[in-house]
């Protein structure tokens, strides 16, 4: 039975997290629910009524070392929401993904009564897994997007549900790639290499210059070669197009569309992140690399328990799609593998795609508006 009403606070902290809570609002709205949302998003959450408390690009910051350049400011917007939050007393509150920004927040709404749910399970899993403590103290539920997270929440006392991910479903809603590509203004005639550095400015600068060089080999090496770089918004649009530079390249930088991008592309150069699960479920081979900080990197090469940190490739748990990360991450490296791919083909990666494409499952938002909609009713 529909909820009549509902105030709810949400905090989505970047891009992909906005668009996962986007579509739950979708589908809550079109229950008949009539929904009052307070707190941080962006431009999938603005859309559905929210106001935001901050600009939701201020929040999103990666690696160890980055965040606490800038520490004010986080603790300052995250005061000014538990504030907000405490004020308005919301029959729920929702944290998706950012958890070190949102597991604190949602620690002290719940001391204070608030019920609070957190979307996108943190990787304790893969790293710093003594996380399990201040979670089980911060949620009443934690939703996850992939199966074999259930289990560790639930060996840990905590409440857990997998509802499986929303790009299974949005992601069969996709034009043809050949309707695409003419929509993006794409050559019809040659072979598109999907370029994707990431929808951060860290990621973008420490990623781009390199996959620019790389480009700039394949091409001499594959002349027929054209490439489709997507920006996530206007910002690093600019950066992306600085970066490129005077480089005589076949390419195209569009303003989002980073799904089309990759769904108009043959084979994919990708930032590691969860745009390597939306290419997954697109069937595209695929190389994930990935460079931040020295300093982040010497600390995390360090904590990180899984021998792998691609999406596919941990749900896999082997390697499926090549791995560069930090030195590894070199142009040299890149053209090696995405030769193999241009040369062969990557029905290897493609058949393994499929069989973890099913293992996940879709009817995301619903299953998310199942598992919340009890909570509220406490």
């Amino acid at each position: 039975m529909p909820i009549p009403s509902l105030r709810l606070g949400i905090c989505a902290g970047e891009t992909s997290g906005d668009i996962l809570a986007g579509a739950i609002l979708r589908a809550w709205q079109d229950t008949s629910t009539t929904l009052e949302i307070s707190g941080i998003g962006g431009p999938q959450t603005m859309a559905k009524g929210l106001q935001s408390l901050a600009p939701m690009e201020r929040l999103a910051v990666m690696g160890l070392v980055e965040p606490l350049k800038r520490l004010p400011e986080l603790l300052r917007i995250r005061r000014q929401l538990i504030a907000q939050q405490l004020k308005w007393q919301p029959d729920l509150f929702l944290g998706v993904d950012s958890p070190d920004f949102n597991l604190p927040v949602e620690r002290r709404l719940r001391a204070a009564g608030i019920t609070t749910a957190h979307l996108v399970s943190p990787s304790v899993w893969a790293w710093r897994s003594g996380r399990i403590r201040s979670i089980r103290q911060s949620v009443d539920k934690m939703l996850c997007l992939l199966p074999f997270e259930v289990d560790i929440y639930k060996q840990a006392g905590i409440d857990a549900v997998c509802v499986g991910h929303p790009l299974v479903d949005d992601l069969k809603r996709l034009a043809p790639a050949d309707a695409i590509r003419q929509q993006l203004g794409l050559p019809s005639e040659k072979t598109i290499v999907g370029i994707l550095p990431g929808s951060r400015e860290s990621e973008v600068r420490n990623l781009m210059p390199v996959f620019v060089d790389a480009m700039a080999k394949l091409q001499c090496r594959y002349p027929a070669l054209h490439f489709v770089v997507p920006a996530a918004n206007a910002q690093r649009g600019e950066q992306i197009q600085t970066l490129l530079g005077r480089r005589e390249l076949s390419v195209t930088v569009v303003a989002g569309q980073g799904r089309e991008a990759m769904h108009a592309s043959d084979v994919l150069l990708i930032a590691s992140g969860t745009a390597t699960l939306e290419a997954m479920l697109l069937r595209k081979p695929m190389v994930i690399a990935y460079r931040m900080a020295a300093a982040s990197w010497a600390l995390l090469s360090r904590m990180v328990k899984t021998p792998y940190v691609g999406l596919p490739n941990i749900l896999a748990g082997q390697l499926v799609a090549p791995e560069l990360l930090q030195h590894e991450a070199t142009a040299a490296r890149m053209v090696h593998e995405l030769s193999y791919l241009l040369d062969r083909g990557g029905a290897h990666q493609v058949a393994e795609f499929d069989s973890l494409a099913e293992q996940i499952g879709g009817n995301f938002a619903q299953r998310c508006i199942d598992a919340l909609a009890p909570m509220v009713h406490r």
